[in-house]
């Protein structure tokens, strides 16, 4: 069990990567935690610290036997980012089921106004990693489902 006290943005970023890519029910089978940078240390405005692709129908058979990047048959879901202290997911596929996800769940949700759009989900403690989890695993139904 996570304890509320972890709100250390690095280890966050670790609790979320390890649900994301060890799960392998529903749709977060279709997920695989991508081109990590294993040196992001966390910055106050956020260092990327990894990538989660969607498998698309057909492109691999699990996320855990997913190719090398540059051999990527997957589409980004979303990024995350690593702050000092939390973590910032950055939708970029299923960004209305996220967003409506994880604000039922209690936590902090804004629109992105870049070009294309984005919504960002704040994970800010350990605590909260699964209720993250839940939004990623929304966002991909809704990918899915092409919404």
């Amino acid at each position: 069990m996570v304890e509320d006290s972890v709100a250390d943005g690095r280890r966050i970023a670790e609790l979320l990567a390890s649900e994301v890519d060890g799960r392998v029910d529903g749709a977060l089978d279709a997920l695989a935690v991508v081109d990590a940078d294993r040196s992001a240390e966390g910055t106050p405005d956020g260092e990327r610290a990894y990538d989660v692709e969607r498998a698309v129908e057909g492109s691999w058979d699990d996320a855990r036997t997913r190719h090398a990047p540059d051999e990527s048959r997957g589409e980004l879901l979303a990024r995350v980012y690593l702050h000092e202290d939390r973590v910032r997911i950055e939708f970029a596929d299923g960004q209305e089921a996220a967003a409506a996800t994880a604000s039922e769940l209690g936590l902090r949700t804004r629109p992105k106004a870049t070009e294309p759009p984005r919504t960002l989900v704040f994970v800010e403690s350990g605590a909260a990693v699964k209720r993250a989890v839940d939004a990623v695993e929304a966002a991909t139904e809704a990918a899915e489902a092409g919404d």
